[in-house]
């Protein structure tokens, strides 16, 4: 293993999007066992600057792979289909036509129940989205449709937080 083995050979893990989370999170307990910087306290300055270095490698593998938005996007990275969510907003004519529904739905959203009915409802949607991402990913590995499917979520999911702010504001 070196820092620049990608996450998965990292955690021992075959690339997938479908992760057992509590595999991966003793993994992550045991490698940070292994490289944490206190354990090399009293080792030379290299030694201690390596395991640093491992410490953080570690940790940014551990965030990607526990966060399955981060995960499907590092799958469709690690085969040459890049997301391109900053230049790439192109989404079908029925997920744009729900996405400005919610967004209405929200502006005029005036109780706590609305918005909490809101985000059960984006909630569905997102189980049903991960859902196809790991068919799309596990299954039929099309790279391609996946980095599409990652797309849409990045909307669904910045809409969640959208309900979930003005969830809080109305709390206040």
């Amino acid at each position: 293993m070196n820092l620049q083995s990608n996450d998965f050979e990292i955690f021992g893990l075959a690339p997938g999007f479908s992760v057992d989370l509590a595999a991966l999170d003793e993994r992550w307990k045991a490698l940070q066992r292994e490289a944490h910087p206190d354990r090399f306290s009293t080792a030379d300055a290299q030694a201690q600057r390596q395991a640093m270095q491992w410490s953080v490698r570690i940790n940014e593998a551990y965030r990607r792979l526990k966060d399955p938005l981060k995960r499907a996007s590092y799958l469709c990275e690690l085969h040459g289909v890049p997301i391109g969510a900053e230049d790439n907003t192109a989404m079908p004519a029925a997920f744009l036509i729900q996405q400005m529904q919610w967004r209405e739905e929200l502006e005029e959203a005036v109780t706590g129940e609305d918005m909490e009915r809101m985000l059960e409802q984006v909630a569905t949607v997102r189980r049903d989205m991960l859902a196809a991402l790991a068919q799309t990913a596990d299954v039929e590995k099309d790279h391609p449709a996946l980095a599409k499917q990652v797309r849409a979520l990045m909307f669904v999911e910045r809409f969640a937080r959208d309900v979930e702010q003005r969830l809080d504001q109305h709390g206040q």
